[in-house]
């Protein structure tokens, strides 16, 4: 199996990336769309709903300002273990603020710090990704590094919503989501554990050139620097901006149209109903999609692969446009739109993580400049989220995702043009 960096014997790599993967795709999708839900519940406005828990998502834009410290100070699994913790104790701060008066504003704000954890344990995941395996390994992985990112996204608005749905109905939707609420913080507290003990460590000797905090902001300057530098990245930047800009619309929306009544456009779909539907029809095809595309890209080449990832990751959003116009009562339908849009989006996610990773990321600061891919990818998300829910309010849900596929024209033109700086078949960096 060869050594880890630590010198010790190396661990099966898919036993830490897929519940690193896991945990970081929780803290995004809680506060993406499961808050949503939860909110929705609680009587909160649509355009409220999306505009504060996609205000919130910054933190994964910004995370680049401060990946520098990660990679000065400790090492990555001191940060994996100590923001999970942290997530989890907010988890539980999150419960608590739930009966109160004010739930909403105190309940948005620690959401608020869950994020700036979520973000930061992002820097470190993918680094520990990126600076543990080699380019054939990380595309081997890929697949399954996006499978359990994404299974976060199944569990979280699958099975636990449809938990929530459940218990709404014994406990009142305050307590049920309380109930939640904890479930999240000790899934974190057992995941730390978890890593504590399985996650590699970097050699100590690789750590002798720390900088004091003095170095710091010159060493910030330095990778924003050449991040901006680089061959041409504001054409990457399009790219990874535009890939997901349709999403950003529909991934807000979508539970929110699946809960609202049908008079209103909606499906009136009840909370269990919504966890019931993405837990087993979407669960399934997402991680079908995820592994397929792995395994898509490593025979032909991500170059050659980019625009039928793209097709897949887009085109599927027309499912709810149909749903939209038909407004089917039956869950059947229902059910066989989100196996479509999640094994799409299973298939093409994975990419544009490939893409960051070894057409952006590449060279000395290789963590922080994934860091800000990925930053600069959620800002392409993050934008159009904060304003779906006025435009949903203001043109209605069913020409809505109309909308939704008109944006997604400008992603198709971006992956044709995209540049490939690095070639493919550069030489991999082996792990001693």
């Amino acid at each position: 199996m060869g050594k880890n960096n630590s010198g010790t014997r190396r661990i099966q790599p898919i036993l830490w990336i897929s519940t690193l993967y896991f945990a970081m795709g929780v803290p995004f999708v809680t506060i993406n769309a499961v808050s949503g839900i939860m909110y929705k519940d609680m009587g909160v406005s649509d355009s409220q709903i999306t505009f504060w828990t996609a205000l919130i998502l910054f933190s994964w834009t910004l995370k680049p300002l401060w990946s520098p410290f990660l990679e000065i100070y400790k090492t990555k699994k001191f940060f994996v273990i100590s923001t999970q913790f942290a997530i989890g104790i907010l988890f539980a701060l999150v419960a608590l603020s739930l009966p109160m008066h004010d739930f909403f504003k105190y309940s948005i704000a620690l959401f608020a710090v869950i994020a700036f954890c979520g973000a930061t344990h992002d820097v470190v995941a993918d680094g520990t990704y990126i600076g543990f395996l080699t380019n054939k390994e990380q595309a081997k992985y890929i697949g399954w590094q996006g499978a359990f990112y994404n299974l976060a996204k199944i569990i979280s608005s699958g099975a636990l919503v449809y938990f929530a749905g459940i218990l709404e109905k014994t406990k009142g939707v305050t307590h049920a989501w309380m109930i939640i609420m904890v479930i999240y913080a000790l899934l974190f507290f057992v995941l730390a554990i978890y890593h504590y003990f399985i996650l590699p460590k970097e050699n100590k000797e690789e750590k002798k050139d720390e900088k004091t905090a003095g170095n710091v902001r010159t060493e910030l300057l330095e990778v924003i620097t050449s991040f901006f530098t680089k061959k041409k990245i504001l054409w990457c930047i399009l790219f990874i901006i535009l890939y997901r800009f349709a999403e950003g619309f529909a991934i807000k929306i979508a539970p929110l149209f699946f809960k609202a009544p049908r008079t209103s456009g909606g499906l009136g779909l009840s909370t269990s109903d919504i966890g019931l539907i993405y837990g087993t029809y979407g669960s399934a095809a997402f991680i079908l999609g995820s592994v397929l595309a792995g395994y898509f890209i490593s025979a032909r080449g991500l170059k050659k692969s980019l625009i039928w990832l793209c097709c897949a990751f887009n085109i599927p959003f027309v499912v709810y446009a149909l749903l939209a116009h038909y407004q089917p009562s039956d869950l059947m339908p229902v059910g066989i739109a989100v196996v479509v849009e999640y094994f799409g989006y299973g298939f093409g996610f994975v990419g544009l993580m490939l893409y960051m990773m070894q057409q952006i990321a590449p060279g000395k600061h290789k963590t922080a400049h994934y860091a800000f891919a990925t930053g600069i990818m959620n800002l392409g998300v993050m934008i159009p989220g904060m304003f779906s829910g006025m435009i949903s309010d203001w043109i209605g849900y069913k020409m809505f995702f109309i909308w939704v596929l008109i944006a997604t024209i400008p992603a198709f033109l971006a992956t044709l043009f995209v540049p490939f700086p690095y070639p493919e078949n550069q030489k991999e960096q082996q792990i001693n």
